[in-house]
């Protein structure tokens, strides 16, 4: 059969460009279609701005510790600045994105795409009907908003990096990194903010010693914690916005932000036209090589609820196009990810929690709590948080979790070890760079505590 296009991508976010290109490098006839802008989330309203933001909050624990070092600093913040600055730098990020698919002849088709078979797509403004070998899904996921009375008052992630003004106040529903990182955002920029957590800590899933540091840390900047409660309901009550509690309290906010997780982008997609399968909560199923249940449809991504992070993304887009048009089956390991929380404190993780090592036989917890050099001069407080987990008497490196700055760094750096399967014998071979906060790793000389069958002792 005769097709316009090997490949047809339907999303130009970070798994999908990575396909793209990749597959155009090996020959392909490619197009992809992106109804936004190139890029996705991670470039346009992600990662990139989020860190970039991070980095503009940071500056306000610098200037606290600056005298300390012999500094006088009178600063002020201009948030229109932070905003435009933001913007420059992302369109450069999408104008480069576009430049790399163009260079291997993909073909940038900006439109919003139907699926109407295995083979076929519909452009929706433009209404051309086109036709591929492949199709690949890459539509990526959005911010869940729960179903409330005023629900529309709030904001989400997609929002939060261009209002208007900073508000005087916010109020961030949500556990999860989204909601951590954006508290930081907007208290180091000086708003009074507050998380409320329908859990009893954030960071559901992370090791608990990350977990309850963190919250620890938020306190200590000023954020407010309210747990085991939801909002019922939002009104508009003049210049701001009253939420209303599930305990029937209520409070007036400048600004309420839902982190309420993500959902994937597959409404009106036309997936079930082709008879693509989805699970229960929405996610396209594919298995280990990104294939759905159509062989000519294949998925990567947030959409497809695996793990939803950039580098997994690119690396499945990477994968797909190596198997479908370059002969060379490979599948993603998804078992041991590195990622991070951009929260202050940072947090860097990769590996087994401690509750999760325990299941899976005896093992030994080291644990370093101890002040970051940068905040020795002052009166500063705060603890950074070393932890490793091994397998007992110096065997295999289950897991890695810090708590601190540079967190993040070191567990790209340390990561590479675990993924070759390092023991703690290993660690004890190198020798440390000191003064570092990571030399920690590698002078543990005792566990902290053990498991035996599965219970500490």
């Amino acid at each position: 059969m005769d097709f316009d296009y090997d490949l047809i991508v339907i999303g130009a976010g970070s798994g999908g460009v990575r396909a793209a290109r990749m597959a155009a490098t090996y020959g392909a006839r490619v197009a992809i279609i992106e109804e936004f802008r190139v890029g996705g989330t991670c470039v346009i309203r992600g990662c990139v701005p989020k860190k970039l933001y991070v980095y503009a909050a940071r500056f306000r624990d610098q200037f606290d510790i600056a005298e300390s070092f012999g500094w006088q600093v009178d600063a002020s913040f201009d948030w229109p600045t932070l905003v435009a600055a933001k913007e420059k730098e992302i369109t450069r990020l999408e104008h480069a994105y576009a430049s790399n698919l163009e260079k291997p002849g993909v073909e940038i088709i900006r439109d919003r795409a139907v699926i109407t078979g295995p083979n076929g797509v519909r452009l929706v403004r433009d209404g051309r009907e086109l036709s591929a070998k492949y199709l690949l899904i890459a539509t990526g996921a959005r911010p869940f908003v729960p179903d409330i009375p005023g629900a529309e008052l709030g904001i989400t992630s997609n929002e939060a990096f261009d209002l208007p003004a900073l508000p005087h106040s916010i109020l961030i529903e949500g556990g999860g990194y989204i909601a951590v990182e954006f508290a930081t955002i907007f208290a180091g920029l000086g708003v009074n903010t507050t998380i409320i957590y329908r859990g009893d800590c954030i960071l559901r899933g992370f090791d608990e010693d990350m977990r309850r540091g963190l919250e620890a840390g938020l306190i200590e900047r000023g954020i407010r914690i309210i747990y085991q409660t939801t909002i019922r309901s939002l009104a508009k009550t003049g210049d701001g916005i009253t939420a209303t509690f599930s305990d029937g309290v209520s409070a007036p906010y400048g600004a309420v932000m839902f982190a309420t997780g993500r959902r994937p982008n597959v409404e009106e997609l036309g997936l079930e036209t082709a008879g693509v399968a989805l699970t229960e909560h929405g996610s396209v199923v594919v298995d280990e090589y990104s294939k759905t249940s159509v062989s000519s449809v294949y998925a990567v991504g947030d959409v497809t609820g695996r793990a939803q992070l950039t580098p997994v993304a690119i690396r499945e887009g990477w994968y797909f196009a190596e198997t479908v048009f370059n002969n060379n089956p490979l599948k993603v390991d998804h078992s041991l990810i590195p990622t991070a929380v951009f929260a202050e404190p940072e947090i860097g993780t990769v590996g087994l929690t401690e509750a999760e090592a325990a299941t899976h036989g005896d093992i030994e917890v080291y644990i370093s709590r101890f002040r970051p050099m940068q905040n020795t001069l002052s009166d500063r407080t705060e603890r950074m948080v070393i932890k490793l987990i091994t397998e007992k008497d110096g065997g295999k490196v289950l897991g890695v979790h810090i708590l601190g700055p540079g967190a993040a760094e070191m567990i790209q750096l340390v990561g590479v070890a675990v993924s070759m399967g390092a023991t703690k014998a290993d660690l004890d071979r190198t020798i440390a760079l000191h003064p570092s906060a990571a030399e920690e790793l590698v002078t543990f000389k005792s566990p902290s505590y053990v498991y035996r069958d599965c219970k500490r002792v």
